[in-house]
């Protein structure tokens, strides 16, 4: 009969072998935990130095490649990758564009088999295509991911259905993880980031981290162009206030003193920049030139062409007794330097003090109105012209021709822009001729500044609350009682 003792020890070892089996597998699962978790641990805390960096960069207001170098690198180090790049929509968003490509960074885009050839003689071939090269928004793996609208992990770059064409060939044994880079619903570019084979593939985790940086990139690059934007913007409105206070120094900076007459003018712009101007020229021997204008289109264009008109002006007006024969010799001038799609109307008088004469000439300006206090009525001064800048010369000087009036005591002579006229209300109506000249006949008996006063309470009582369309410039000639 076997001994029970060796039944007993018979039993106890393959137990005991079990137990230890099972001691060393645990211990072996112990260090796989404690790597993996020092692994977690320390791509953790290269995610949060990404973060870090990328937070300081941004307080920094750094230019797009700067941003694009912070972003790539910091991934690259967070996922281990070989290396990436951050593409950019240029303008009209077909083409993606590089804005910064890492140092070892496999290619990414399709090479021509032309420039493969070039660069298997000279390896700079290569990198400058890589660096120069537009991809469009439907081409290889960056367009696919553009359209796809997700990040996405690619294991073989060079068998994705998006390299089919014969010309554009991709050879290389890459993998690549890539993100569309989107901020408040609109698109703005791709990034990615690769690794060779023999490196090894990305993990799941990997693609998790990618993903969430991605995230944290494409909002870093949207805030910072909104940043950039809104800094443009400040930099540009401190320009056009600059150029509006010379554009003020310009414009007259007191009425008038003309014997026997009161002359009174204003411009109220629509924006920081007047397409408007007006001025008084002395002239000698008792006469005295008024002259309003207004420049198609609005803003800085038309400021920069208000001012060549001002400058224009007063280099041929001294001498000359005829206001057409100025402004032919403006049109000379300006003409040639005149856009196809510009022009100005304008309107200059010349006024003789000492018998009350008033000469005008308008280049395609509406008319001036004439209170005439003897009658209490308001006539319309419509002398022919054509806009400067419309004709050469010889249809404009057949065209415009001067038109004369003699002011008696009370009488007065409204010039205006169409601003005044075209300023509309809350449901669109216009002030019109009709109004204007209205509150011109009303107010005229009580002087030049009290046309100006009047005119604009009619405007701003009619328009209400609505923006000022157009820029409204207003002179008044009065003569005295």
């Amino acid at each position: 009969m076997p001994d029970p003792a060796i039944i007993a020890l018979g039993v106890c070892i393959p137990v005991f072998l079990g137990l230890l089996l099972a001691l060393r597998n645990q211990r072996r699962n112990n260090r796989v935990i404690r790597r993996r978790f020092r692994d977690f641990e320390g791509g953790e805390q290269r995610m949060f130095s990404f973060l870090h960096d990328l937070g300081q960069a941004i307080e920094n207001e750094p230019s797009p490649s700067v941003l694009s170098r912070i972003i790539v690198e910091g991934i690259d180090k967070v996922v281990n990758a070989r290396g990436g790049a951050v593409y950019f929509l240029g303008a009209g968003n077909g083409f993606l564009l590089p804005s910064y490509i890492s140092e070892d960074c496999p290619p990414l885009i399709g090479i021509p088999v032309e420039v493969r050839k070039k660069a298997s003689r000279d390896p700079r071939a290569l990198e400058s295509h890589l660096r120069l090269s537009r991809v469009t928004v439907d081409e290889g793996i960056l367009g696919y991911c553009l359209i796809v609208g997700e990040p996405i992990h690619v294991e073989d770059v060079k068998s994705h259905p998006s390299f089919r064409d014969a010309f554009i060939r991709y050879t290389d044994d890459v993998a690549a993880l890539l993100a569309p880079l989107r901020h408040a619903g609109k698109d703005l570019g791709v990034l990615v980031v690769a690794r060779r084979h023999e490196d090894g593939g990305f993990s799941a985790n990997d693609f998790a981290v990618f993903r969430s940086a991605a995230e944290q990139s494409s909002f870093a690059i949207g805030n910072a162009r909104i940043h950039r934007e809104a800094s443009e913007k400040r930099a540009m409105e401190g320009e056009l206030q600059n150029a509006r206070e010379v554009q003020r120094i310009l414009l007259p900076q007191n009425d008038p003193v003309v014997a026997g007459f009161r002359i009174s003018g204003t411009n109220l712009p629509a924006r920081i920049i007047s397409g408007d101007y007006y001025d008084y020229l002395e002239l000698g021997e008792g006469r005295f030139g008024i002259v309003i204008a207004d420049v198609s289109g609005k803003g800085l264009p038309a400021g920069l062409l208000m001012a060549m008109c001002r400058s224009a002006l007063r280099s041929v007006a001294p001498g000359q007794t005829s206001p057409s024969e100025v402004l032919a010799a403006v049109n000379r001038q300006l003409f040639p330097d005149i856009r196809e799609d510009m022009f100005i109307s304008m309107a200059y008088g010349i006024l003789d003090e000492k018998n009350g004469k008033l000469v005008i000439a308008r280049a395609g300006h509406d008319p001036a109105l004439l209170f005439r206090r003897e009658t209490g009525k308001v006539e319309l001064l419509r002398s022919p012209g054509l806009a400067l800048g419309v004709d050469g010369g010889s249809v404009f000087e057949r065209v415009t021709k001067d038109q004369e009036v003699f002011l008696m005591s009370g009488d007065c002579v409204l010039f205006y822009t169409d601003g005044v006229r075209e300023a509309v209300d809350s449901e669109d109506e216009e002030f019109g001729m009709e109004r204007m000249s209205e509150a011109f006949r009303t107010a005229a008996s009580l002087g030049a500044e009290a046309v100006l006063t009047r005119m604009q309470d009619e405007l701003r009582q009619f328009t209400g609350e609505g923006p000022q369309m157009d820029d409204i410039t207003l002179v008044a000639i009065e003569k005295k009682k």
